[in-house]
């Protein structure tokens, strides 16, 4: 399940992303681009840990 995650922190072309945080979302955050595709070098633990970071903050 968390391979589906679409977020534009975890997004291959966030440093040069001309619509970054503007693409529309869904309710939980996910983000609705076309041109969204993952950065494979974000472990999905290293996802997992920013979340619960981000939850416990």
């Amino acid at each position: 399940m968390a391979s589906n995650r679409k977020y534009c922190a975890i997004c291959a072309w966030r440093a040069n992303c001309q619509k970054k945080f503007s693409v529309s979302t869904d309710a939980t955050g996910q983000v609705h681009c076309p041109d969204y595709s993952r950065d494979l070098a974000i472990k999905e633990k290293d996802i997992d840990e920013a979340l619960k970071k981000d939850q416990n903050a």
